[in-house]
């Protein structure tokens, strides 16, 4: 299949499912209450967009929400794959462990910082990288109940980091994983994990618990050229270890406990990665000896009251998170056989910054519904992010000007100039939020939220919904919101990086968006939306490179960067068989710097599924993603990366409790070259990062 020809297929294969609903738009008046329900989908709600639940059309948000019954129809085995199906998100990777990259609407960083992921409802952030965390190594999904997601600004409700938007990971209750069930999985690439998890009561209590343990060597593509590649150019050297391959090896534990008595719930998370490899380099220079782990330990104690009274409804909760991030062998940053002026490093550069953290968080809420045609919430609350340790050794320090010097050993730096000393920052917030019903079918929803920073002062974001069922079928928006990112302690405190130094004089990121959506119940069994958007980020901070090779740069606020987009979406359930979805985005970021690109995020991209249940409990289903359009960003003087088009296929079956399931998954079945955009401007890695080629999964499992 040519790249035009299959640029039209699933174009065709996405853009054409609106208009089979648009075309069968002809039913007939909906008579009573429960028609209504089957037309809006009683159980289409959504609670991320105002923390209390609603129908999924009239949330006040460009919101999205897959079900477990999507992830296993979709047939993904990880969390990247589920975020790559959504309307204006995809997912790029950087070269530091190949950790993913959920780029929203066109805003792409080195890390990605401004997009929030909350684990039910509670952000999962690290201090350090002020992400999610490097040393991810994904995300399971047997456990997941759902995914809600909202695109666009979020900070009124959740403060920092709810940027370009929000992912909430909502795992299952002892309802949704009701009864036992074991299962495994192997693959491609050495991959296999089992699993079991359980969902029942024990006396007044309600229990759900699951546990995951596996492997991968990881896949294993060519990178031709990287960092050390340059530097041999440069120096007369000859040690890059390119062309060479990735070093993509895992093995993790995931582990989950939910308790809930009465009003009461408690939750507790682990996740740990270890003898986790280093992808394309911490440095973008291949290291096939590094190895990093990974530790995440969360707890969650809520309570919540609806009606405490008729018209008020209470609710608290205390979290924490302890995470950690260790070297067991440590980083080779760069390759035996380096030599810069300052001298040579016959052992390579070698380092292993470790650090630790512990994140407290204390909120409380009130709803209010006394005032006519008024829902009315209050929350505060506390966070207390202490990065209580760090250590370091190394067998290199700095010249001056920057530029690395060898030592002769390598050296424990933790008590003299480590990569960053233990830092503490603590929030406190408020907010107000007012649902207003002003008119028959009209509502305002209105709310402002200040966070107060010890290290850096305030910051006050407010946000305005008003959404109008215009008509029976026909629901539109329009809603605009401020958000903000705080630096994450290695922007402000860096201090011996070799990749990139802090800068202590860091503002917070800014961004205002506005967006118009458009919600259409074309008939009971199809639904299309459509979303228009525009943002307006302000002092974003990137890394001023600096003039001597291999000597990284520093973060700095510089630049602003504009955006819009189309978003559009359907869903047709064709018969009970037979269910077509699909989606396409295109947006324009420019960096308003030198009035180019912004870079590396794709203009078009289309997105659409076929699910087929036929014969007794099989079902089957096949997926296009069609990425288009990716240009570099300034400086970069790299061509354009190449469009690709992937299709994954699924065999499955559907059989009852006390039967066993299998299911088949290919992934690009026709095993196309896909590479994301490696960071600019392409000295280091100039042929990108490769992505898996084609591979296999087969499980199997076991409900009772």
């Amino acid at each position: 299949m040519n790249k035009s020809s299959a640029q039209r297929l699933y174009a065709t294969a996405a853009l054409t499912l609106p208009l089979f609903a648009i075309n069968a738009a002809h039913a007939g008046p909906v008579a009573d209450e429960d028609e209504l329900a089957l037309v809006y989908g009683a159980g289409d709600s959504v609670s991320i967009a105002t923390g209390n639940l609603q129908a999924l059309r009239r949330a006040p948000a460009v919101a999205s929400v897959i079900t477990a019954a999507d992830i296993a129809a979709m047939g993904a085995t990880d969390l990247d794959q589920v975020l790559e199906s959504v309307a204006g998100i995809h997912v790029n990777r950087t070269p530091n462990s190949y950790s993913p990259l959920y780029v929203v609407r066109g805003i792409v960083s080195a890390y990605t910082p401004q997009i929030l992921m909350l684990q039910n409802g509670v952000p999962i952030t690290t201090a350090y990288i002020g992400n999610k965390g490097n040393i991810w190594g994904g995300y399971p999904l047997e456990h997941i109940a759902r995914i809600e997601i909202i695109r666009g600004p979020g900070s009124a409700l959740y403060g920092s980091d709810a940027f370009s938007g929000v992912i909430n990971l909502i795992t299952k209750g002892a309802n949704e994983a009701a009864g036992t069930e074991i299962g495994g999985r192997v693959g491609s690439f050495g991959s296999y994990d089992g699993w079991a998890q359980h969902g029942g009561k024990l006396g007044p209590v309600e229990v759900a618990a699951y546990f995951r343990a596996g492997s991968t060597d990881g896949y294993h593509p060519t990178i031709e050229a990287d960092a050390q590649s340059r530097n041999d150019t440069l120096f007369g050297t000859h040690a890059s270890l390119a062309p060479g391959t990735l070093n993509n090896q895992l093995k993790m534990i995931d582990a989950n406990l939910d308790l809930i008595y009465g009003q009461w719930r408690a939750r507790f998370g682990y996740k740990r990665r270890y003898d986790m490899g280093t992808g394309a380099g911490i440095a973008s220079a291949l290291d096939p000896v590094g190895r990093q782990q990974g530790e995440r330990i969360t707890s969650n104690l809520s309570w919540a009251e609806p009606q405490v009274t008729r018209n008020l409804g209470l609710g608290a909760s205390l979290s924490s998170q302890q995470s950690s991030q260790e070297m067991p062998t440590p980083y080779r940053l760069l390759p035996p056989g380096l030599v810069f002026p300052t001298g040579a490093f016959p052992n390579g550069m070698i380092g292993a910054p470790e650090e630790w953290e512990r994140i407290y968080r204390l909120a409380a809420y009130a709803d209010y519904s006394g005032v006519s045609s008024h829902h009315l919430r209050v929350g505060v609350g506390h966070d207390d992010i202490d990065m209580y340790r760090v250590r370091e050794i190394r067998n290199f320090n700095y010249a001056p000007n920057g530029t690395p010097i060898p030592l002769p050993a390598l050296v424990d730096t933790t008590n003299t100039t480590p990569f960053i000393r233990p830092q503490r920052r603590k929030i406190d917030y408020i907010y107000l939020q007012d649902e207003w019903n002003f008119a028959a079918d009209w509502s305002l929803t209105a709310g402002v939220r200040h966070d107060q920073y010890s290290d850096f002062g305030g910051t006050t974001n407010p946000r305005m919904a008003l959404v109008w069922d215009a008509s029976f079928d026909l629901t539109a928006k329009l809603l605009y919101g401020r958000a903000f990112r705080a630096p994450a302690f290695n922007e402000s405190y860096g201090i011996t990086n070799p990749v990139v130094l802090g800068n202590p004089n860091l503002r917070p990121e800014r961004n205002a968006t506005t967006e118009l959506a458009f919600a259409w119940q074309a008939r009971t069994d199809a639904t299309v939306n459509l979303t228009f958007y525009r943002y307006d980020m302000e002092d974003m901070i990137r890394i001023l490179p600096n003039a001597i090779a291999g000597t990284g740069g520093t973060y700095a606020n510089t630049g602003n960067q504009k955006g819009h987009g189309i978003e559009l979406e359907s869903n047709w359930t064709i018969s009970r068989e037979v269910r077509l979805s699909g989606n396409y985005a295109w947006q324009r970021s420019t960096d308003q710097t030198n009035n180019t690109d912004a870079g590396y995020a794709p203009r078009h991209h289309v997105y659409g599924r076929t699910e087929w249940a036929f014969a007794s409990g099989y079902q089957s289903s096949a997926q296009v993603n069609w990425v288009a359009d990716r240009k570099r960003a300034f400086g970069d003087r790299r061509q354009p990366l190449h469009d690709y088009t992937t299709l994954d296929l699924t065999l499955a079956t559907r059989n009852g409790r006390n039967q066993w399931n299998f299911a088949a998954a290919l992934r690009n079945v026709f095993n196309t070259d896909v590479r994301e955009p490696s960071p600019a401007p392409g000295l280091t890695l100039p042929n990108d990062l490769p992505m898996a080629p084609r591979a296999l999964s087969v499980q199997a499992s076991y409900k009772m």
